[in-house]
C-alpha cells in the first residue's frame, strides 16, 4: 500500500481493503461493505481486535459505520461513516442495517432516554452530546419527545439536526470538569480534539478526529488574528482560543476539560518540546 494513505482513514490491510480502494492499494481481497449502526451508548474503535489495546476513538449512538470485516471473535473492521476513522468495534455494539436519517442529536453533554416520558421511570441509556436521534412524535405538553426507537427523551436536552449553536467555546465549555481519556468522545470522558471535533460538529461543521489531521484543517490564521473559536495547535494537543487570552482544552496535565491562561500552556510545551513558535497552527472554520 502507498505510503501515502493513512491508516487511521484508509480501509485496507495487506490482506483485505474495501473494493472502492481496488487498483489504488494492495491487498489480497476487495470487498465492498456493509452498514451498520451503533446500538449502544457509544462503542469503542480500537487500532486492533484487542479490548486490552489502545482506544482510538468512539463511535456515537445512531452513527453508522460501514463493516468490511465480520470476524469469529466478535469484533468487526470498518469504517466511522461520521469521521472516516478506521479501526475494530465490538460486534454487540452495532446491528446490521443503515443508520437511521437522524433528525435531532443530543445537544447537551449528557441525557437520558426513558423507556415512557415520566421522569421518574427507571432510565434505559445515557447519552452524549452529538448521538443522533430519530425523532417520531412528542408529548402532550411538549417537554418529551418520542423516538423511533420506543424510547423517550427531554425535548430540552436535544436539537434539531439542522439548528447548529455556532459557538463553538460555548459548546466545549458544557464539558468543563469532563474526565480527560486518550481516544475519548463522550462526556464520561474526551480528549483534546475530540473535544474541538464536537465542538464544531455542533456548529455545522466537520473536523477531522485527531489532532495532526485538525492542524491541517481550516483556513491558517496569524498568530496576531487570534479569534474566539480558533483551534490553537501544539504537538500532541490542541485547543480552542476563547478570544481573551485563555484557552478551553481537554488535557492530561489536570486530567479533565478546563480553562487557563493560554500563555501556562505554552510554557509547558516549550519545557518539555523546546524553545519553538507557538502554536505550530492556528486554523479557523468557516
Amino acid at each position: 500500500m502507498s505510503m501515502a494513505f493513512d491508516r487511521r482513514l484508509t480501509p485496507a490491510r495487506p490482506d483485505l481493503a474495501a473494493s472502492h480502494l481496488e487498483g489504488r492499494v494492495d491487498a489480497t481481497r476487495f470487498v465492498k461493505g456493509e452498514p451498520f449502526h451503533v446500538i449502544v451508548p457509544h462503542a469503542p474503535l480500537r487500532p486492533r481486535p484487542e479490548a486490552a489495546c489502545s482506544l482510538d476513538t468512539e463511535v456515537l449512538y445512531g452513527e453508522g459505520f460501514t463493516v468490511y470485516e465480520d470476524r469469529r471473535d466478535g469484533w468487526l473492521w470498518g469504517q466511522s461513516d461520521v469521521d472516516g476513522y478506521v479501526g475494530y468495534i465490538p460486534r454487540a455494539a452495532v446491528v446490521r442495517s443503515p443508520a437511521p436519517v437522524a433528525s435531532h442529536v443530543v445537544a447537551v453533554p449528557r441525557s437520558h432516554l426513558y423507556p415512557v416520558p415520566e421522569l421518574k421511570r427507571p432510565a434505559v441509556i445515557a447519552l452524549s452530546m452529538g448521538a443522533r436521534l430519530c425523532v417520531t412524535g412528542e408529548s402532550d405538553d411538549g417537554r418529551w419527545l418520542a423516538l423511533s426507537c420506543g424510547r423517550h427523551i427531554f425535548a430540552g436536552h436535544v436539537a434539531p439536526v439542522d439548528a447548529p449553536d455556532a459557538d463553538v467555546v460555548a459548546t466545549a465549555e458544557k464539558f468543563l470538569g469532563t474526565p480527560y481519556l486518550w481516544g475519548g468522545r463522550t462526556a464520561e470522558g474526551i480528549d483534546c480534539s475530540a473535544l474541538v471535533q464536537t465542538a464544531f460538529a455542533r456548529a455545522g461543521m466537520a473536523v477531522p478526529r485527531d489532532s495532526d489531521m485538525q492542524a491541517a484543517w481550516g483556513t491558517a490564521v496569524a498568530p496576531d488574528d487570534i479569534r474566539r473559536g480558533d483551534v490553537l495547535c501544539y504537538p500532541g494537543h490542541v485547543a480552542l482560543a476563547r478570544g481573551d487570552g485563555t484557552i478551553v482544552h481537554a488535557t492530561a496535565h489536570v486530567m479533565a476539560v478546563t480553562v487557563e491562561d493560554q500563555a501556562a500552556l505554552e510554557a509547558r510545551v516549550r519545557a518539555e518540546a523546546g524553545d519553538r513558535p507557538l502554536p505550530t497552527a492556528i486554523r479557523r472554520g468557516a
